[in-house]
């Protein structure tokens, strides 16, 4: 028997030595903390503070979700990094798909040390995102863009149906994410799966213009779809996260708090396989 998802936000507190570090994450749109729950437990379980909310309109119905603004999801991941930052002396941000974007927002205005992506959305290839404005008018929901994974018996328990009303806030929110793109500078690790049927190359094409400001590194992953958390390279994100984070904070880094940032890298890109433009 198949559990129920978990849709409840994810805490844990600094158990760790050397500096105080916390790990905001965002969970996707019409998705929940489920998908990301072993990725929050890992972090956790290597002594991070750990911060994943549910985000409004999400856990529920999409119904409800029709009923949401993107500023109440950014504002949610927001509040969240300001609880890390008041007892953290350096915190991260990081994110799935749409989380991605949050991630991105709260590094382009808040001192994170790093950014920490899987198969983020910037952008949104369908024809119709332009009209979903009007569309939302006469057109409720669309079928659901849920389960992308390639690994047999996984659910990632987000929503059976998307709503128009939704997908035109998700619009929204990443154009205005992509025009806070250059603020981000901050070092950003990417994870990015070879086959994504959610997200497009559109997305990384216009994160890699976008972080005139930063250095980023992007890794592939070869054996995942979209929802890479829940999918066979999970244990390739886990490890890399916590092998980036310790990267740009050593053990040995003073402490000192969030608003002094470590010093970072000038501009570079770089990757591990095969990246696609």
């Amino acid at each position: 028997m198949t559990a129920l998802p978990d849709h409840s936000p994810f805490h844990s507190a600094f158990s760790g030595d050397g500096p105080r570090i916390g790990v905001v994450l965002s969970h996707g749109f019409t998705g929940s903390p489920h998908g990301l729950r072993a990725w929050a437990a890992s972090l956790a379980d290597a002594g991070f503070a750990v911060r994943m909310p549910l985000l409004p309109g999400h856990g529920t119905t999409w119904q409800e979700l029709a009923r949401t603004r993107w500023t109440q999801w950014h504002d949610a991941l927001d509040g969240a990094y300001l609880e890390l930052d008041a007892e953290c002396d350096q915190v991260f941000s990081a994110g799935l798909s749409m989380g991605g974007a949050l991630a991105l927002r709260v590094a382009a205005t808040r001192p994170v040390a790093g950014v920490i992506l899987v198969n983020p959305g910037l952008v949104i290839d369908d024809p119709r995102a332009p009209l979903a404005g009007i569309l939302k008018l006469v057109l409720k929901s669309t079928p659901a863009i849920a389960n992308d994974i390639l690994k047999a018996g996984m659910d990632e328990g987000a929503y059976p149906r998307t709503p128009v009303a939704a997908a035109h806030e998700l619009n929204k929110m990443f154009k205005d994410t992509i025009r806070l793109l250059p603020r981000v500078t901050a070092p950003v690790r990417v994870f990015r799966s070879t086959v994504d049927h959610v997200v497009s190359d559109s997305s990384i094409v216009a994160l890699r213009r976008g972080l005139t400001n930063a250095t980023l590194q992007l890794t592939s992953l070869e054996n995942s779809y979209h929802v890479a958390t829940l999918d066979n390279d999970a244990d390739q994100i886990f490890e890399g996260s916590i092998e980036f984070i310790r990267s740009v904070i050593p053990a040995t880094a003073p402490a000192g708090g969030s608003n002094a940032a470590p010093v970072h890298q000038a501009p570079a890109t770089s990757q591990e396989g095969t990246a696609r433009d």
